[in-house]
């Protein structure tokens, strides 16, 4: 059974009349993303796939507009149910937050705008898939939809069932790349088997929960730095790799190594002085396989580099620097940007430099001379050895040079603690 919630009735519908093209004019405005609140209720859009004019008038012109209600399942808050009731019908049109859009996998992102003439302000307030209603005819009450899915949903195929119809016609007929890149999409969209997960779910009920594992993850954040093992015996277990790139992200990386394929030039300009410094050694490697790893930890590593300048005050050097989306998404989310001034906090700063001196270890077997990768960085040779000994490497001189070593297992330095003003 569901439950009329009257103080949420008043939400307004986004309906767009038809209406004849005119002359587009040219507004300059001003925009403003709308964040969602937790103690506010979003905006709820509704569209009319029977192509039914809410805004028409259906008898005479000064018949009221179609009532709009919004219902609320007493047993699942999170259930909504959207009912627009044409004045002097007894058919309702009705949408729910668990079929149709919300029913099929989200795509896309949706928004809606309000732009306010006066102010030259436009006001962007993002919706979620299940906020908006496929609003379907019915007769009778609005409890119709509850017991019986919708008779327009039952002939057509799910947003997952189509994809799989055009990835089994890709394989047949489409091109090299175009079956390279379907296969590129859908490891990035793996989704659990059903079944797995039930066994997943069996087994973990089963386990005892680890406290040193616990402690040992709450230890990455308090000291900032890349998932790692303090128990490990080798340096590649000490930051694992795979933890740093994930398995996804390894296809957007490979414009180093296609370079050198098609026999151009890496240039300085587009590229760091650690990378750079180090092509010769890329393309002296004769194991394929290596080759591929070390290249995409120089491509991993100049991202890293060129979206902190981006983000800091050297952002002139990023300007022409394009990031690929999964990784741009991805860094946005592990280094988020202060919210007042849009620039890197400085512990999201240190939190980078981590990342990109574990890579650069990876990238000189364990062994680096940090001179170079401090000039990218715009540090001082000194301040950065402390990063490193934060990481718990060794530093050591060789032939009048201080290089940085990675000795197992893991040894830190103690934490300060802050002090509280």
């Amino acid at each position: 059974m569901e439950e009329e919630e009257p103080e949420i009735s008043s939400q307004t519908l986004t309906l767009t009349p038809t209406k004849k093209r005119k002359k587009k004019k040219h507004v300059n405005v001003k925009m403003e993303v709308v964040h969602e609140h937790p103690e506010k209720i979003p905006p709820l859009v509704g569209y009319f796939p029977s192509g039914f004019d809410a805004h028409k008038p259906q008898d005479h012109e000064s018949d009221p507009p179609p009532a709009v209600k919004v219902f609320r399942n007493k047993a699942r808050a999170n259930r909504l149910q959207l009912v627009v009731s044409p004045n002097d019908s007894k058919v309702n049109f009705v949408g729910t937050s668990y079929s149709g859009e919300a029913a099929s996998a989200q795509v896309c992102t949706y928004a809606l705008g309000v732009l306010d003439k006066e102010t030259q302000t436009l006001k962007i307030v993002p919706i979620a898939s299940n906020k908006i209603f496929r609003l379907e005819p019915r007769v009778g009450g609005s409890d119709a939809s509850v017991d019986e899915p919708s008779s327009l949903l039952k002939g057509e195929q799910t947003a997952e069932e189509k994809a799989g119809r055009m990835r089994d016609l890709t394989n047949l007929y489409g091109t090299k790349k175009s079956i390279t890149q379907a296969k590129k999409l859908q490891a990035l969209n793996q989704k659990d088997d059903p079944r797995s997960q039930k066994d997943l779910d069996r087994k973990l009920k089963e386990v005892v929960i680890n406290k040193e594992a616990l402690e040992s993850t709450s230890a990455h954040s308090a000291r900032n730095i890349p998932p790692y093992d303090d128990t490990a015996t080798t340096p590649q277990e000490a930051y694992p790799l795979d933890k740093i790139i994930f398995k996804g992200e390894w296809d957007y990386l490979l414009d180093i190594l296609n370079l050198l394929h098609a026999g151009a030039e890496v240039e300085s300009s587009a590229y760091s002085s650690f990378v750079c410094n180090r092509i010769q050694k890329l393309k002296e490697l004769e194991d394929e396989g290596e080759k591929t790893t070390l290249a995409c930890i120089f491509s991993y590593i100049n991202h890293l580099l060129k979206y902190k300048d981006r983000n800091s005050m050297d952002a002139s050097s990023a300007k022409h620097h394009k990031i690929p989306g999964i990784l741009n998404q991805k860094f946005s989310s592990m280094f988020a940007l202060d919210s007042d001034s849009r620039r890197l906090t400085e512990e999201k700063k240190d939190l980078l430099i981590s990342y990109v001196l574990v890579l650069t270890l990876y990238a000189d077997e364990f062994r680096t001379d940090p001179s170079d990768i401090a000039r990218d960085l715009r540090m001082s040779a000194v301040k950065l050895r402390a990063h490193f000994e934060h990481l718990g490497c060794k530093l050591v001189s060789q032939n009048k040079v201080t290089m940085a070593t990675l000795p197992v297992p893991l040894s830190f330095p103690r934490l300060r603690q802050k002090r509280r003003r």
